[in-house]
């Protein structure tokens, strides 16, 4: 076990006087859930609601205590270790460790299921990256920071970036000197509308962590969704600032690769184009590039499929030359993005089986469904736009990604998730607690295919 926190020197982060490239996953869908991951609508706050009215209390809780419990395991910590990898990003929603009705009230339940990862990965020679990924007020405009408005309030109301600086404080008090913690992310995809909080925010969010914990690494994200850096201002010590790093062919409407995503012609060197332009701020700098989100999601079509795997070696190859470190996003789901997935013929799934479907067909959820099965509603209402408010361009994506997220996202989504909950009426306290088995580890299946790549890219570094 080691015994020295990782710092950062220079371009390299390092563990005592040798280099570490981090080489690991995103344990997206677990302390932060995420639609796609788990296969509800909508936010999980909505979820949770909805599942508490259904299954009572009782059931409510043994679903959630066994799903957090079966997660991520020893099991777990132990398959990525064998694959070569050496770190894994933890999201966590605020909710676990502060409700709103009593700010500032720190409580001991969420450090109890983060050290449970902590130390599971640790006893694996496996690091881990802390990452608050839902923020009171949300720090940006869509569903995985538990936002179902499309508004991120968190940059304009001092309250909620009171109540951020006092997590972390807390965080850093609970893990100072782990040298298993690579460090703190502490802001997932921060979308600050006007660009004129998050650089002060960041400052004053390091001086507080510092006087605490003075050694850890801070992982911070680039604005607009870790794209970008302009507004961040010189480098602060000790830090990794972050890009997240989607290829256009990866999405779920992406085309074929090589070949034509959303009007773009991508190839190895586009990919490669944008993710110089992606990490720019680092290399000019001189500090380290860690890519905290990137990866392909599947379509279930093997042709289409191997080009995405092709697209991962190639942005994995990529990495390497450029001694970038890498989290690819995401270990655990239902099929869509995940190195493993439950089995589709687990209870879970087989039950919820008919919501999927629907909500791939009306377009629900923004990262794992298209529009096709709603174009006719869409088409006039874009159409509707370009003629009146030819103008209207909004944070962060344009006109027709708002309006898509109000429609799709929102408004269908949220009515949507009465319609999950239903799938669960009837449902006793044992058998909502053998459902959450489905993502146990023995339970799920490995996309063996992409365990191979993984394995690879960090065996050779």
């Amino acid at each position: 076990m080691t015994g020295e926190l990782l710092r950062v020197d220079g371009t390299r982060i390092m563990a005592g006087d040798a280099p570490v490239v981090l080489t690991g996953l995103g344990l997206g869908g677990w302390m932060n859930m995420e639609n796609f991951i788990t296969g509800y609508p909508a936010t999980e706050s909505q979820q949770r609601r909805a599942l508490r009215r259904v299954l009572g209390d009782e059931g409510y809780r043994r679903f959630f205590d066994r799903f957090l419990s079966v997660f991520f395991t020893d099991a777990d910590a132990a398959f990525l270790a064998g694959l070569g990898l050496n770190s894994v990003r933890v999201p966590f929603n605020y909710r676990h460790f502060e409700d709103d009705d009593a700010p500032f009230v720190i409580t001991e339940e969420g450090f109890r299921l983060l050290d449970s990862v902590v130390e599971a990965c640790a006893r694996h020679g496996i690091y881990t990256i802390l990452d608050l990924h839902a923020l009171p007020g949300a720090q940006n405009q869509h569903w995985h920071s538990d936002n179902p408005t499309q508004w991120a309030h968190f940059w304009s109301q001092r309250q909620f970036q009171d109540r951020v600086v006092n997590l972390w404080e807390h965080i850093a008090e609970h893990y100072r000197g782990n040298p298993w913690v690579a460090g703190y992310n502490p802001v997932n995809e921060p979308a600050d509308a006007h660009g004129t909080a998050i650089r002060p925010f960041y400052e004053r969010l390091e001086a507080a962590i510092r006087a605490i914990d003075p050694h850890h690494i801070l992982f911070l994200d680039g604005n607009r969704y870790s794209t970008q850096f302009d507004q961040l201002g010189d480098p602060m010590p000790n830090c990794v600032y972050t890009a997240h790093d989607y290829a256009l062919p990866g999405f779920v409407d992406g085309g074929p690769y090589p070949g034509v995503s959303r009007g773009r012609f991508v190839d190895r060197d586009v990919v490669e184009e944008t993710f110089l332009e992606r990490t720019a701020y680092m290399r000019e700098t001189g500090t380290p590039i860690w890519v905290g989100e990137f990866g392909p999601v599947y379509t279930g079509d093997p042709e289409r499929d191997a080009q995405r795997l092709r697209l991962l070696e190639d942005q994995l190859e990529i990495y390497r030359r450029h001694d970038a470190s890498w989290a690819l996003w995401t270990y655990k789901d239902i099929g869509l993005q995940g190195l493993v997935h439950a089995d589709p013929d687990s209870p879970y799934l087989r039950r919820i089986a008919p919501v999927l479907e629907k909500k791939a067909r009306l377009g629900v959820d923004s990262w794992g469904s298209t529009d096709a099965g709603v174009r006719h509603i869409l088409e006039p209402i874009e159409r509707l736009f370009e003629t009146e408010f030819p103008d209207f361009q909004p944070y962060p994506w344009g006109a027709r990604r708002w309006i898509h997220g109000h429609i799709r996202h929102v408004m269908l989504a949220e009515a949507m998730v009465d319609e999950f909950a239903r799938a669960f009426e009837g449902v006793e306290p044992d058998e909502a607690e053998r459902l959450a088995d489905a993502f146990s580890f023995d339970a799920v299946r490995v996309r063996e295919p992409l365990a191979a790549i993984l394995g690879r890219a960090a065996t050779q570094g």
